[in-house]
């Protein structure tokens, strides 16, 4: 159950997460191919076989899918090993045939990775590294018991530290509705927490010693140091679960300690810190976390914000839906009224954007955040248009195919191809999903918007564009003159 929580970030002085992993995988061997192949002749064989297997869905178009292949394979010779093995697969979702797969999947941007357990019976989505060290210690982790049992004060020992949460289910006897429940929950969340199971709740470091009821005791390193819950509805446990092992207030910088609580957003102590925190408390249990940013640790968030340096202090407004909400330069007493005018509806979303270019003559027509709504979503025109990066190198191959794209089209006034650069302005997620560069849309002079997933050739993007757009009866074929 993905977290409903709004974030609000407080930079002040300013961060930077880097994530490595620093153990190593012995490359497989060329000749050797340990993912298997899976398409919709033998998907459901296959599957139904596997207690776990994990399945890539991808396109053989798609470049982030390029970068992957070898790390999946690498990750795939190593859990082929696995006691018991784990099998990885991979199915192509661009072919016409296996379209019913993706769609079956919910397949919508390339590549995506599930997890079918039980024969196909439970799906989860893979949440984790794209490299195959990483591959390899998430998938450990997925395999076996989701929770592992205190017997002992040895067992115990090591559930208190400074770095992340522990999940405890206490229970009279481990059977019943209450104990099946707190192993559904272990296994869908064990990606993100450590779960324990005892009969001893003598032997916890935390709370009381004894417990005549089924209980979860959540431990963690911040705030009130633990915290009891006896519902057992699987979707009210992970809710409880999710919201209680967020910090009241995260510092925002590298600290490797403040790591694992950083990842679950997105993924220094003084007078203002000290309001912030303040402010957090009046609002804590509405639906809202908080971050606190140092301006010195904190440039990439910045400038993912579009922030500079010269407009901090700042409080920064992150819903899950994407719209941001800021206000600069602000008075550590400005904080709580300037939240409360938000929480009333009265602030407007900040949109991140280049300018509006002055000239505009190119073939492929330069779209901003400040311009979409009129060049596009309120357009009469049938537009297909390009999410990219300046740095992406398959949208700089992509780029003198989309020129001649719009050179074909470029006699025709319904038609135009267009770029927006997604690094640089905000998109509006309601309408396009972007998960990687480049991505590409349509959207027909009537307003419905598709995704092009076919091939990158000029032929391809041109019949794409021909087959789907609308307002005129009879158009002249991009690059032909009429007889």
């Amino acid at each position: 159950m993905a977290s409903s929580y709004t974030l609000f970030f407080f930079f002040f002085f300013m961060f930077f997460c880097d994530f490595a992993i620093s153990s190593h995988i012995a490359s497989a061997t060329e000749e050797d191919e340990y993912v298997l192949t899976l398409d919709h002749s033998n998907f459901s064989q296959v599957v139904s076989k596997h207690k776990f297997i994990v399945v890539e869905f991808y396109a053989p178009w798609c470049g982030h899918c390029k970068n992957l292949a070898p790390e999946y394979e690498k990750a795939a010779s190593v859990l082929s090993s696995h006691d018991p093995p784990v099998a990885l697969a991979k199915v192509d979702a661009n072919a016409e045939e296996n379209k019913g797969l993706a769609e079956q999947f919910g397949v919508k941007s390339f590549p995506t990775i599930k997890i079918l357990k039980n024969g196909g019976e439970v799906v989860q989505d893979y949440k984790g590294p794209r490299e195959a060290d990483g591959i390899v210690q998430y998938l450990n982790k997925q395999v076996g018991p989701a929770s592992f049992e205190i017997k002992t004060p040895e067992d115990a020992a090591n559930l208190i530290n400074d770095k992340k949460v522990v999940v405890v289910g206490i229970f009279p006897a481990l059977s019943g509705e209450e104990f099946d429940n707190f192993n559904i929950l272990a296994d869908k969340l064990r990606s993100d927490y450590d779960f324990r199971h005892t009969t001893k709740a003598e032997l916890l470091p935390r709370g009381k010693s004894s417990v005549t009821t089924p209980t979860v005791r959540l431990l963690k390193p911040f705030d009130e140091l633990f915290i009891d819950f006896q519902k057992f509805d699987v979707d009210a446990l992970e809710k409880f679960v999710e919201d209680s092992s967020i910090p009241l207030v995260t510092l925002f910088d590298q600290s490797p300690t403040n790591q694992p609580f950083l990842v679950k957003y997105f993924e220094s102590p003084n007078a203002k810190k000290s309001k912030y925190t303040d402010v957090a408390g009046v609002y804590k249990g509405k639906g809202l976390s908080f971050l606190l940013g140092d301006l010195k640790d904190s440039q990439a968030a910045l400038e993912f914000f579009g922030i500079k340096e010269d407009q901090t202090p700042v409080v920064i407004v992150q819903k899950t839906n994407g719209l941001k909400f800021i206000n600069l330069n602000v008075e550590v007493d400005q904080i709580a009224p300037w939240l409360k005018d938000y929480m009333d509806g009265k602030v407007k979303p900040f949109i991140k954007s280049e300018p509006i270019p002055e000239t505009n003559d190119e073939p492929v027509k330069v779209v901003v955040a400040n311009s979409l709504g009129d060049m596009v979503l309120d357009s009469k025109k049938n537009i297909l248009l390009e999410f990219y990066a300046p740095w992406c190198g398959h949208c700089k191959k992509l780029a003198p195919t989309l020129d001649e794209v719009a050179v074909s089209f470029e006699n025709d006034a319904s038609v135009m191809v267009a770029k927006f650069d997604a690094s640089n302005n905000d998109i509006p997620s309601d309408t396009f999903e972007v998960q990687g560069y480049p991505t590409l849309y349509f959207r027909s002079s009537s307003g419905k918007v598709v995704p092009y997933e076919g091939n990158r050739t000029k032929e391809d993007i041109i019949d794409f564009i021909q087959k789907h757009r609308e307002g005129d009866e009879t158009t002249t074929e991009p690059g032909k003159d009429e007889l």
